[in-house]
């Protein structure tokens, strides 16, 4: 875990302990180090991929900074008195890490998304922070990580632009997997994996509402726009995050006891 950044354990994950406003100067001083450091923020829907997929787990422990998107890890870790203070998500990263940039100098590289979404949140970004430095944009097909010819490609790409700040937009568990695997190839300074937020920058797919992220319920807020592609996702696979917390606070309970 790099930084001076406060920590704690929770499902067997490290989680920054800062603010996203913290999270964001934190990042934009080790950005120009070129160490390729590694950014994941984990949600529900991560944690039971995890729990599940113990070479997913093995990915996240190669993390550099872990912050915690979605609003049930942090009301989790005031139940259990290790009170994370906020979230912070990918779609917010981007927008504060490219102001930072802008104001440093530091050169910025887009991975992902779709190739008629990326190009315009890139155009955004810009519109905001005129000073911003685009090093590349790179929107390559589905499943391009199993074609070497064009891995190898992308990653010289990249490597030639030598980033400080890689975004890499190819949702989970592709983006950490690929990321970790990949990092010391890439001459990046920090390596994020920020999911769907150029598809919110871009303005092609709407946020929730402020009200309804700060009550957990953006999880809804997607559900209704998108039931056929997220129905799966949010009313089965992620409801085993009952089950894990259980077992989590169970620890942790433990683990308090013991120590008294």
């Amino acid at each position: 875990m790099e930084g001076t950044m406060e920590v704690i354990e929770l499902f067997g994950l490290a989680f920054s302990q800062v603010p996203l406003s913290e999270a964001i100067e934190a990042l934009g001083k080790r950005a120009g180090e070129k160490k390729g450091l590694l950014v994941f923020t984990p949600n529900v829907d991560h944690l039971v991929l995890i729990e599940t997929d113990s070479s997913y787990r093995n990915v996240y422990q190669e993390a550099d900074w872990v912050f915690a998107d979605g609003m049930p890890i942090v009301w989790f870790s005031r139940l259990v008195g290790r009170p994370l203070p906020e979230r912070v998500t990918g779609a917010d990263l981007v927008p504060g890490l490219c102001r930072i940039a802008a104001e440093k100098g530091l050169r910025v590289f887009i991975l992902g998304g779709a190739p008629d979404v990326t190009p315009l949140a890139a155009e955004r970004l810009f519109k905001m922070n005129p000073r911003l430095e685009i090093a590349g944009i790179a929107t390559p097909p589905q499943g391009f990580e199993n074609d070497d010819a064009i891995n190898l490609s992308i990653i010289d790409v990249i490597k030639r632009a030598s980033p400080d700040i890689l975004f890499v937009a190819l949702g989970a568990p592709r983006q950490e997997i690929w990321a970790c695997q990949n990092r010391d190839r890439l001459n990046a300074g920090i390596i994020l994996g920020v999911g769907g937020a150029f598809d919110f920058i871009s303005g092609r797919t709407k946020r929730a509402p402020a009200w309804m992220q700060k009550l957990g319920l953006e999880w809804l807020w997607r559900l209704v726009r998108e039931p056929k592609r997220l129905w799966k996702r949010y009313l089965v696979r992620d409801m085993r995050f009952i089950g894990i917390a259980y077992r989590e606070w169970r620890k942790q309970r433990s683990g308090r006891l013991g120590t008294t």
